[in-house]
């Protein structure tokens, strides 16, 4: 590879490395990577790859920026709120290396196109923030014998590992043979996530990939990387391959891609104006509070600190975390309506207290978000 003097001065830290030098900085040239995901794991690995002059740079994604993003997906600004955060990305690569060629995929990743979008690249780098797509990268990747860069984080807990079989690693499927029940593992959305926890796994992913192409260092093979951010204390498991492993091991039973929701135990979306069994909607919640005759107890089931952001007026706290040590106070033959965030930690609630004996219970649709779309503005969204 043959250097511009541009080039020699941007790259020139790199050059200096004996690890890496003219030859090392042609195959980070040459090499290609996909992204999966251009949010809080995507961001500072595209940008640190884009800055040390990886040749192609793939980005699978199809939502768009949303201010919620902003706190710490950095490869995104407060005017591109509302812009899909494929294209978002691609400028915020192009203005840092002009040099870098940058593919966009601006589409959900499926059983159906998965293989088609990841073929083309060297690397695979896991940024997803779910199990399906989390185990359908894993998958395409064995079956396409592409290295998968896995990283995941989680309030204050991030964790990163390579996964490759091909070079004699585990895959995912090794180290998480299933999937948590649904609804046992909260969202970012749900849990919340430090704003710079993505920051720090995503760019021992990025260094990952960079000791991948040169071909330098020890890898993060056979070794899960556990990292906590208020301890300031990282932490490493060992890892095998597992001989039983329904796609790398012995005798693998899964030779092509998968219904990757249902397997993880997701029902299919419904339609926006179809309701569960074991919802209600905002505007019965809102009669419920107007009308006192109806007997109906509202409560939310989100957390103090986020009780205190914002509130349903009239919608006392009671906390999806204290339920299983408080639920004796409330009564098992009153009707009530449970309401968090999104609807998501209520649904759980009325799970748990239909198995405790509650008849009465429903959850609110789409919670205290769709409250303030639908029926009271002023209440913050979050």
């Amino acid at each position: 590879m043959n250097l511009s003097q541009d080039e020699l001065r941007r790259y020139s830290r790199h050059l200096i490395l004996p690890e890496v030098g003219l030859e090392g900085q042609s195959k980070i040239h040459e090499a290609s990577v996909l992204c999966v995901g251009a949010g809080g794991l995507g961001s500072p690995i595209a940008l640190y790859l884009a800055a040390a002059g990886v040749g192609r740079l793939g980005i699978v994604d199809f939502d768009a920026v949303e201010y919620s993003n902003l706190q710490r997906q950095v490869l995104h600004g407060t005017a591109d709120v509302g812009r899909p955060k494929t294209e978002s990305a691609r400028d915020a690569i192009r203005r840092l290396n002009p040099e870098v060629e940058v593919f966009l995929h601006e589409t959900r990743l499926t059983s159906h196109n998965a293989l088609e979008v990841l073929r083309p690249y060297d690397i695979v780098v896991d940024g997803t923030d779910n199990f399906p797509t989390r185990y359908l990268t894993n998958d395409a990747c064995v079956l396409l014998r592409k290295p998968n860069v896995y990283g995941s984080i989680f309030r204050f807990e991030g964790q990163a590992s390579l996964f490759a079989p091909h070079l004699g690693a585990p895959c995912y499927r090794c180290l998480y043979p299933e999937p948590p029940p649904p609804g046992t593992v909260p969202s970012c959305a749900e849990g919340g996530v430090l704003g710079v926890l993505p920051g720090i796994i995503g760019l021992i992913q990025a260094t990952e990939i960079l000791k991948l192409i040169l071909g330098k260092g020890t890898t993060l093979m056979n070794r899960l990387l556990l990292f906590d951010a208020l301890e300031m204390r990282f932490r490493e498991i060992k890892l095998r391959r597992d001989p039983a492993c329904p796609l790398c091991g012995s005798t693998p039973t899964i030779t092509s891609l998968i219904d990757y929701e249902q397997f993880c135990g997701i029902k299919p979306q419904q339609q926006d104006n179809a309701m569960q069994p074991d919802e209600v909607s905002v505007y019965e919640l809102k009669r419920a509070l107007e009308e006192p005759s109806l007997g109906v107890k509202a409560l939310d089931v989100r957390e103090p600190n986020e009780y205190q952001i914002a509130h349903i007026e009239g919608v006392p706290l009671f906390p999806l975390s204290e339920l299983a040590g408080r639920y004796t106070e409330l009564d098992p033959n009153q009707t009530y309506y449970l309401s968090c965030r999104s609807g998501g930690r209520s649904l759980r609630a009325v799970e748990f207290l239909r198995s405790r004996g509650f008849k009465n219970v429903k959850s609110v649709a789409g919670g205290i978000l769709a409250w303030a779309g639908r029926i009271d503005p002023s209440v913050p969204q979050y």
